[in-house]
């Protein structure tokens, strides 16, 4: 019992040490991998090398595939270029196997621990704190090995005839053999939800001589296909693109594990021969010394195999990127409902796999998406007064178009609180994860502009209120001045709101914040002139005083909003 609980702490240790040196590297480059990611995808080839060098960078091919599918969303990335980018990252994620061949074949137990003497310095100094993180996890994942590799040789697993004897029930020359192998791996792999801990397990049981090769290797293949079945349940809940790009890294593997099956052994010992292991050395026919020294590159053979099978099934693959992306798109159809009326968040998604420092770039897109809503929820106001100018007869049809858009504008509203606290709630769960300072610096950005966001929709909401009692009231209607001055104030708020989401849509960098600012001074000068005028128009009867109030309230919402959009553009620049 104790070496059991010592094999699984280690493998605990090592899927702990991954995430841990993963997480680390995205807060050292996360913002840089994107730019990279969005420049270097001119084409297939870019694309795919832009994916493996990704993934090799940050050790997490999910971590690869998410930004690759809020690239998507954001129309940064067609689909054909995002599947050259999981390609790319299936042959990027072997690096760690490599990491995990080198761990069980030295004893690299004593070298970790100046590792974490330094690596708790570099957290301590601060200003080097993630380059501590990450030689923290890559210390726990190198002692995560160490003590699979030590444990593994105290099981003396190639020496227990019960575990001989369960693998020696199989026939090695088999189909049928290879093929419940390569269900076995799929199936761990799902349930540990780690391709990892799954590949460390194999590497044990075959470095001790009690998996043959040929079995273990099938073992390898199912971790392929295992870890896309994960991708898949995760990404159900999610948005097309997400279930698209999860479909098409699963086409990837299976393929792959279809056409190798037909050439499995003469594939298997050629890799064996690029790695110089003997797969006919049989155990008492040689030397002890000798067997062991050959038995030591098993692991090696594995990290090949399982380098080479990405690295031509990619080759075979790249060439038929636009019908991989026909058949993923004839599969997953796009759900038909109306886009701008219903409350859907386009970008984050629930059940996709996601890091912290990547979601906030999700998060930013939605909120993309919720100030392009509130300018659109503001048009419909403009034109709700337009129809309400309207002197015929509210039985006619006019009263039926009245109704109807003030309707979907009080829907407008509902969406807007909605997704005010979808994305808080959103943004409050990836705050809870150790995050860089610049990270947590934006999310703060954010919160404050989906709240300024939700307080345009009331200032629309407000006015559609103000045009409805006028419209349904007794009250007489503007005259035809009034009605040029609100036209004339709306058109400069409409401004403003295109001004904001220019901000939203770019670059900071680009934006001539200034310009905003002139908008907004236009706004406050139009309504203190607007204010004084109709006092001496009330007072000089040339309309009644209800109709003076509702006149200002509107012009005075106007005014109110430019405000809420100065508050947004501040925020999304950093101005306090």
């Amino acid at each position: 019992m104790l070496v059991l609980f010592k094999l699984l702490g280690s493998l605990a240790l090592l899927m702990f040490g991954m995430k841990s040196m993963s997480d680390a590297l995205q807060k050292m480059a996360g913002p840089q991998l994107r730019h990279v990611l969005g420049a270097m995808t001119t084409n297939r080839f870019t694309g795919m090398l832009t994916g493996m060098l990704v993934t090799a960078s940050v050790q997490s091919s999910t971590a690869t595939t998410v930004m690759t599918v809020s690239f998507v969303n954001a129309g940064l990335l067609t689909l054909a270029q995002a599947i050259s980018v999981i390609m790319g990252a299936n042959i990027g994620t072997t690096l760690t196997a490599w990491i995990m061949s080198a761990g069980m074949s030295f004893d690299i137990t004593s070298a970790v621990y100046p590792a974490f003497l330094v690596g708790i310095i570099l957290i301590y100094l601060k200003r080097y704190r993630y380059i501590g993180d990450f030689l923290f996890g890559l210390s726990f994942l190198l002692l995560g090995l160490g003590t699979l590799r030590i444990t593994g040789a105290e099981m003396h697993l190639g020496e227990n005839q019960a575990v001989l004897d369960f693998f020696a029930s199989f026939d090695p020359d088999s189909f049928v053999t290879t093929l419940v192998f390569l269900f076995l791996g799929g199936v761990l792999t799902f349930c540990v939800q780690s391709s990892a801990a799954v590949m460390a397990i194999t590497m044990i049981l075959c470095s001790s001589g009690a998996l043959p090769i040929y079995q273990g290797i099938a073992l390898v293949m199912g971790e392929n296909i295992g870890t896309t079945i994960t991708s898949n349940l995760a990404a159900l809940s999610a948005n097309t693109q997400a279930r698209r790009a999860a479909l098409a890294h699963m086409f990837f593997n299976v393929f792959g594990v279809v056409w190798i099956l037909f050439v499995f052994r003469p594939f298997v010992d050629a890799v064996c021969g690029l790695v110089g292991y003997d797969v006919a050395m049989v155990k008492g026919e040689v030397a002890t010394k000798v067997f062991l020294a050959n038995a030591a590159k098993l692991s090696f053979v594995l990290a090949a195999f399982h380098t080479c099978f990405n690295v031509v099934n990619t080759f075979i693959l790249i060439w038929f990127i636009p019908q991989i992306e026909r058949f993923v798109c004839w599969v997953i159809k796009p759900k038909k409902v109306d886009e701008e009326d219903e409350f859907r968040l386009h970008f984050i998604t629930a059940g996709f796999m996601k890091t912290p420092e990547l979601s906030v770039f999700e998060a930013q897109k939605e909120i993309q998406a919720f100030s392009e809503r509130m300018q659109r929820m503001f048009n419909m106001v403009r034109e709700l007064l337009t129809l309400s100018s309207s002197t015929s007869s509210k039985k006619d049809s006019n009263g039926a178009d009245f109704n109807k858009l003030y309707s979907r504008i009080e829907k407008y509203e509902g969406i807007s609180d909605n997704m005010e606290l979808e994305i808080a709630n959103y943004l409050d769960q990836v705050s809870d994860a150790h995050l860089s300072d610049d990270t947590k610096a934006k999310i703060r950005s954010m919160l404050r502009e989906i709240s300024e966001l939700e307080s345009i929709g009331d200032a629309c909401f407000n006015m559609a209120r103000t045009i409805s009692r006028k419209y349904n009231g007794k009250q007489d209607h503007f005259n035809e001045r009034q009605y040029d001055h609100i036209h004339q104030m709306m058109e400069l708020t409409d401004q403003s709101l295109t001004q904001m989401n220019r901000l939203m849509m770019g670059r900071k960098e680009t934006f001539d914040v200034n310009r905003t600012f002139n908008i907004e001074h236009e706004i406050n000068n139009f309504r203190s002139q607007l204010k004084s005028q109709n006092i001496t128009d009330v007072n000089n009867h040339e309309y009644t005083y209800a109709v003076g109030t509702i006149y200002m309230d509107l012009i005075n919402e106007c005014e109110k909003l430019g405000d809420y959009v100065v508050n947004v553009v501040e925020a999304r620049m950093g101005i306090r």
